[in-house]
């Protein structure tokens, strides 16, 4: 055999490794142009008693896990503290006024029915979109185990588990008013385990849906996971939930009459009766009912991530987790949601995205549900409708120290009473906005004639004590109110053609200078 001369040695050896760095190259656009992943995790009536936001008493060790992996935005808000409108605004990308959602059992097909949603984007966009459990609205729990109020064009498949807290359970369940469920106090220690529940049945049909996206690499996906607890009824095994939370240890929220003194009537109207049965027993049993539904709803997280750790899908893949809105356990006297108080209108969120950032950091500047949607769509390279109305968090994610808009904007509907007022919609309905930046909560009733709130965070976290009639803070509350009224203005649609402004909340407003 004759041997091949040195120069062409040489030659191969270059050409090699040519195209080993073409090949290099190539891999490296392929990885940077590579469209992420999205698993959307949302609780339900979660607020932010989890171990990752302080809350001393919480044993949430998956969702902690999963703040270490990305960012906390320590101030997020929903855009309306009830489950209908407020995912509905946040999975169009549009406030209430403009979806004109503004009540439960409503879909925003019956009023806005060409906005894509935001799991629609993906898929036009040819990312596999599915659904497991709630996003959208659910009558809990009569609606558990069907598609609820869903949006079928949003997904490609939906996945309705039902457990034993929906089809055995409901005999035992303790509630307030007899008979019902979902929208009072009730609560259960079932003895049986997570897999025979609801939530325990989504994680496991999670698990199989990833698997199935870990096989078909070509095709990115949005993957949404709703779960059910911590909603009333509280149902969750009782072992090891609620042993985690001995009812002796229960905090009941004390000196309620004189935090109510300095209140609008309106900030309080989300108060039902049933509670006047409360004992501070009962609260005591509610509140170690709700923590342990807490906690069973965390273990199911530490499966879905444990799923995506173990099918090598976390470095392609934008986690987000977060609530539909909060949820009172006895401040100021009120339980469940519907108020403007921070523990209504605050949620968690937690964001991961690969390559963004650096883990485990918290942004302090107030965001919102709204800001998801351009998030999303902006960090996975999808296009986005024209029209939406929240902003680009990406920059926060990269430096938590951005400022962004700086403000939060949640609003809510009243049935009446308060007083009157000739800026009162037909009916005698009325809207409240609260305006929440880093330090302030400012909140008007029907534009201020129904009542005013202000609260100073660097002074009075709990919200305790109203600032808004004090001569002192005039200068604020007007300032505030600026800020608020031009907020406001943003919520419509330009076209003006929104159900809520047909039925002209805020008209005077909208025609202000």
């Amino acid at each position: 055999m004759v041997p091949r001369a040195p120069h062409l040695r040489r030659f191969q050896f270059r050409l090699l490794a040519f195209v080993a760095l073409l090949l290099a190259v190539a891999n490296a656009l392929s990885a940077a142009t590579a469209r992420k992943n999205v698993l959307f995790i949302i609780a339900d009536d979660l607020n932010n008693l989890l171990g990752c936001y302080g809350d001393p008493v919480a044993r949430t060790p998956n969702i902690d896990r999963l703040a270490a992996r990305g960012v906390r935005f320590d101030r997020a808000y929903c855009t309306y503290p009830l489950c209908g409108p407020s995912r509905n605004s946040m999975l169009t990308g549009l406030y209430p006024n403009s979806t004109g959602i503004v009540a439960n059992s409503q879909i925003f097909r019956q009023t806005i029915p060409n906005q894509l949603s935001l799991s629609q984007a993906f898929r036009q966009a040819g990312y596999f979109a599915g659904r497991i459990g709630k996003l959208y609205h659910y009558n809990v729990p009569n609606s558990i185990g069907t598609d609820g109020h869903d949006d079928p064009a949003s997904w490609e498949l939906e996945l309705n588990p039902a457990g034993v807290d929906r089809l055995e359970e409901h005999p035992k369940i303790k509630t307030l008013t007899p008979g019902q469920f979902g929208g009072t106090l009730s609560w259960y220690a079932s003895p049986k385990g997570d897999a025979e529940h609801t939530d325990g049945k989504i994680a496991a049909d999670a698990e199989w849906v990833l698997e199935r996206c870990a096989r078909q690499k070509d095709r990115p996906f949005f993957l949404a996971v709703g779960f059910f607890r911590p909603h009333t009824p509280y149902v969750a095994p009782e072992k090891p939930y609620y042993g985690l939370y001995p009812k002796s240890a229960m905090r009941v929220v004390q000196g309620v009459k004189e935090d109510q003194a300095d209140l609008p009537a309106a900030a309080l109207m989300s108060y039902k009766n049933e509670q006047n049965q409360l004992t501070d027993e009962l609260r005591r049993e509610a509140l170690q009912a709700y923590y342990a539904s807490i906690s069973f709803m965390d273990a199911q997280v530490g499966r879905v991530m444990a799923a995506l750790d173990r099918l090598g899908l976390a470095e392609s893949t934008i986690i987000v987790f977060t609530s539909d809105h909060g949820y009172h356990t006895g401040e100021h006297g009120l339980w469940q949601k519907q108020s403007l108080f921070e523990n209504s209108a605050r949620v968690p969120l937690l964001i991961v995205a690969p390559g963004v950032g650096k883990p485990g950091t918290v942004a302090p500047t107030p965001v919102s549900h709204l800001d998801l949607y351009p998030t999303l769509t902006a960090l996975a390279g999808v296009k986005a409708p024209d029209n939406l109305q929240g902003q680009n968090l990406a920059p926060i994610l990269a430096d938590v120290t951005v400022p962004g808009r700086g403000w939060a904007l949640t609003q809510v509907m009243r049935g009446g009473g308060g007083g009157g007022g000739k800026k009162k919609a037909a009916g005698g309905r009325f809207a409240g906005y609260s305006f929440r930046t880093e330090r302030w909560r400012y909140t008007e009733w029907g534009e201020g004639e129904q009542g005013r709130e202000l609260y100073d965070y660097t002074t009075d976290p709990q919200e305790l004590t109203n600032l808004a009639t004090l001569p002192a803070h005039a200068a604020t509350v007007a300032d505030l109110s600026r800020q608020l009224r031009a907020a406001v203005k943003t919520t419509f649609p330009a076209s003006g053609t929104s159900p809520a402004v047909k039925e002209g909340l805020w008209a005077p407003l909208l025609a202000a200078p």
